[in-house]
């Protein structure tokens, strides 16, 4: 299974399964900023990325204030994302 798609450049693409489940989580799961952050953080790593703490947790404010959508999600993630 395939985790991301590349688009031009060294910028990677989730696919929407990954994001609709991220948002999922993050939208049902009743998490403030910096467990929302923790969240971000655990689900880029996993796909071998790296993310400040920082970062994280001001990409979880801006997801929830953008009503999660995926692209809303997938620009998020394309900033935060530092490849290892």
């Amino acid at each position: 299974m395939q985790d991301f798609v590349p688009v031009s450049g060294t910028i990677e693409k989730f696919t929407a399964t990954d994001l609709s489940s991220l948002r999922e989580e993050l939208t049902q799961a009743g998490l403030d900023f910096w467990q929302a952050a923790e969240f971000i953080s655990s689900f880029l790593s996993v796909r071998g990325y790296g993310v400040s703490n920082h970062a994280a947790r001001g990409a979880a404010a801006r997801i929830e204030s953008v009503r999660c959508s995926l692209k809303s999600m997938q620009e998020e993630l394309e900033k935060l994302a530092l490849v290892m």
